[in-house]
């Protein structure tokens, strides 16, 4: 697909989504065509990319998006819950990306082929 293409299905910006996969192809993710019938393509088995490796080549962005309040920072029990939370986000955050290990695009294929399978068997039968 060309980034124009993924860009209208990912309901972004075309720039967004090139620079976005510039990280993955350097990770030896994707690879680009340039020219007519060019786009991006998955450059290696799909059972051999995790999500875990996309996040590597995106750079490890931010998982949990969550800040801590700082309304009033003397107050001690602000500041006791944001000690407690820092913990619990730094734990929840390990466990996930940990997670993103486990789950790899074939995976992520199988189900979506599953998803459309039933959705297509779903709307053939009701408009019988």
């Amino acid at each position: 697909m060309t980034s124009a293409e993924l860009a209208i299905c990912m309901d972004t910006n075309a720039v967004v989504v090139r620079r976005t996969m510039a990280g993955l192809r350097e990770a030896g993710i994707v690879r680009s065509a340039k020219g007519h019938g060019g786009g991006w393509e998955i450059a290696r088995d799909l059972s051999k990319v995790t999500l875990k490796d996309i996040y590597d080549a995106l750079g490890s962005p931010v998982v949990l998006a969550m800040g801590f309040h700082l309304d009033n920072p003397s107050c001690l029990i602000e500041r006791a819950v944001n000690r407690e939370l820092a913990g619990a986000f730094r734990e929840a955050e390990t466990f996930l990306i940990g997670r993103l290990g486990d789950i790899t695009l074939a995976k992520l294929a199988e189900d979506y082929r599953l998803g459309i399978a039933h959705h297509y068997s779903h709307k053939q039968r009701h408009s019988e």
